[in-house]
């Protein structure tokens, strides 16, 4: 195995610096970094994270996701979980129930077991970066949009898709949307979804409504849109969420309304449940599992290639479905 020394020839740096990138003690700049695990990986010095804990026999990734029970991130989990067999490491996993204060604490239980990489969806990585300790193994994003400090990202257009499926409502005749969330700063996807509604509504001239904002763990069951109903009369709801959507449609029968012949409803994600139900969910289906698995890859190619951190943006399909009618727009 390569000795520091011939590390540090190669990288044309000091041993000291080669310590403090391999041991993630100390700042040192992104460029340099990436030379130092090139230089480790091309001499075949693969231990650049530290010793394995005792009593783990292969290497880890650590994974972030706000929840366990969504099918989106269980779905990208499982597209993580497959690459990294493939390559012959370990996940492990922390949720943050959407929280932003468990973020921090989170991801120092990752650390501490030493992965050779991370990969992390939190509520709003602009307000968390800062709360994060800055001595990070390889971080990849997923589903948020990367940063200055973060440049490693794999994402959805999720503002586009709003435009697109607001749009969608609008040619079917609707015009009084309105556009019900987790909260937004539980969910920075959630709130761009939010403004694509809000641009796909200036640019028919059509009013803007305030998103009605909800818990994502506990607010699809406790849904309650009787006064919202009566304030705005809509013909159509946008969901930030396909569970969302669906707790939605439970909400609007509940008040004896019927959908789509009363109220349409439309979602994010394409889960399979929402293909089930009758009628079938109109939504944005997202690549989930692929996004899951090109984190994944690219994670690998950042801790072992000394790839450079990029952006990398997936596709999205709209996908109508029975709970949008076509409306005259007078109505």
């Amino acid at each position: 195995m390569a000795t520091l020394e011939e590390i540090a020839q190669k990288a044309g740096c000091s041993t000291a610096t080669v310590c403090r990138v391999l041991n993630r003690s100390g700042h040192t700049s992104e460029n340099m970094v990436r030379r130092v695990r090139k230089a480790a990986s091309d001499l075949g010095y693969h231990r650049i994270e530290g010793p394995m804990p005792a009593g783990r026999k292969r290497p880890v990734i650590g994974v972030l996701i706000p929840s366990l029970t969504n099918p989106v991130f269980a779905a990208s989990l499982a597209g993580i979980q497959n690459r990294m067999r493939i390559s012959g490491h370990g996940v492990l996993i922390a949720q943050s129930d959407y929280d932003p204060a468990r973020e921090a604490d989170a991801i120092a239980s990752l650390l501490a077991e030493k992965p050779t990489g991370l990969i992390l969806t939190v509520c709003d990585m602009m307000k968390s970066q800062d709360q994060i300790t800055p001595f990070l193994p390889p971080t990849v994003l997923l589903n948020n949009l990367p940063t200055s400090r973060f440049q490693a990202a794999v994402t959805t257009d999720n503002r586009a898709a709003s435009i697109e499926i607001t749009q969608y409502l609008i040619d079917h005749g609707h015009q009084r949307i309105l556009f019900v969330s987790g909260r937004f700063e539980s969910s920075d996807r959630a709130r761009l979804r939010y403004e694509g509604y809000g641009a796909a509504m200036t640019s028919a001239c059509l009013p803007i409504h305030d998103a009605l904002q909800i818990p994502f763990v506990t607010g699809n069951d406790e849904l309650d849109l009787s006064e919202t109903l009566q304030r705005h009369r809509p013909t159509a709801i946008i969901a930030s969420n396909d569970l969302l959507a669906l707790g939605v449609i439970h909400a609007l029968r509940r008040e004896g309304l019927a959908v789509p012949a009363d109220v349409s409803v439309a979602g994010f994600d394409g889960i399979a449940i929402g293909r089930l139900v009758d009628p079938p969910l109109t939504t944005i289906e997202m690549a989930d599992a692929s996004m899951g698995t090109t984190a994944a890859s690219l994670l690998l190619d950042i801790a072992e290639n000394a790839a450079e951190p990029r952006h990398l943006s997936m596709g999205y399909k709209l996908k109508p479905g029975g709970t949008v009618r076509r409306i005259d727009p007078s109505f």
